[in-house]
C-alpha cells in the first residue's frame, strides 16, 4: 500500500495569496518562471494557511471534548511540549516548549488536548506573551482548576536571522492563576519543569 498525504485548503484563499506571494516574489527580482520557483507561490500560500489554522479552531471545544470528573486535586504537568508560531511583526518562525500545569478541581481533561491547545494559539500571528497568556487563560476558564501556570521557552528567529543577529538568546514567558500564585506552588511547578524525571 502506497502512502499518500492529503490537506485541504480553500482554493479562493490560496488562489489569491499564491497571486500576491507570485507578486512578491518578482518585486525580489526573482525570476518566477523559472523552474525552482514555478510552484513556490502556490507551496507558501498553502504553508501560510497551515502555520495560521488555529483561526479556524476552538481551543475550548477541545478541552470541553475530553473532561472527565474526578476527585484528584494534586497538580497536573505536562512539560517539554513543542511549539511553533509566527512573530506577528516579521512573520517569521519562533519555537521552543511549553511546559503547562493546573490543578484540578473536580475536573481533569484528557492529556493530549494540552498540547492541542496550545497549537490552536500558536498556530496563528502572535507574540509569545499573548500566546502565554491565552493558553493560560483558555485552561482557567474552561476547567475552572486551583490553579494554572504556563512558560514558555522560545528562540525567536527575527533576532538570530536579522535585527540584532544574537543566536543563542531564549526569551521565556510565564503566567500563573489561583494556587500557582502561591510561592510554595510557583517553586514546586518551576522544580518539576527543571528536575529530569525520565
Amino acid at each position: 500500500m502506497s502512502f499518500h498525504k492529503s490537506e485541504e485548503y480553500d482554493q479562493a484563499t490560496t488562489e489569491a495569496l499564491t497571486g500576491l506571494y507570485q507578486a512578491a516574489i518578482g518585486q525580489l527580482g526573482e525570476d518566477v518562471s523559472r523552474e525552482g520557483l514555478v510552484k513556490t507561490p502556490e507551496r507558501a500560500a498553502k504553508a501560510m494557511q497551515f502555520l495560521t489554522q488555529g483561526y479556524e479552531q476552538d481551543a475550548e471545544q477541545i478541552l470541553k471534548s475530553a473532561m472527565f470528573r474526578e476527585e484528584y486535586s494534586e497538580m497536573v504537568l505536562v512539560k517539554d511540549i513543542e511549539l511553533y508560531s509566527l512573530c506577528e511583526h516579521h512573520l517569521l518562525p519562533f519555537f521552543g516548549k511549553a511546559h503547562v500545569a493546573y490543578i484540578p478541581n473536580g475536573y481533569i481533561v484528557g492529556l493530549s488536548k494540552i498540547p492541542r491547545v496550545i497549537d490552536v494559539f500558536a498556530r496563528r500571528l502572535q507574540v509569545q506573551e499573548r500566546l502565554t497568556d491565552q493558553i493560560l487563560h483558555c485552561i482557567h476558564e474552561t476547567l475552572n482548576p486551583l490553579g494554572v501556570a504556563v512558560v514558555i521557552e522560545a528562540r525567536h528567529m527575527c533576532m538570530m536571522m536579522r535585527g540584532v543577529q544574537k543566536q543563542n538568546s531564549v526569551t521565556t514567558t510565564s503566567a500563573f492563576t489561583g494556587e500557582f500564585q502561591r510561592a510554595e506552588t510557583r517553586a514546586e511547578f518551576l522544580n518539576l519543569v527543571s528536575a529530569d524525571l525520565h
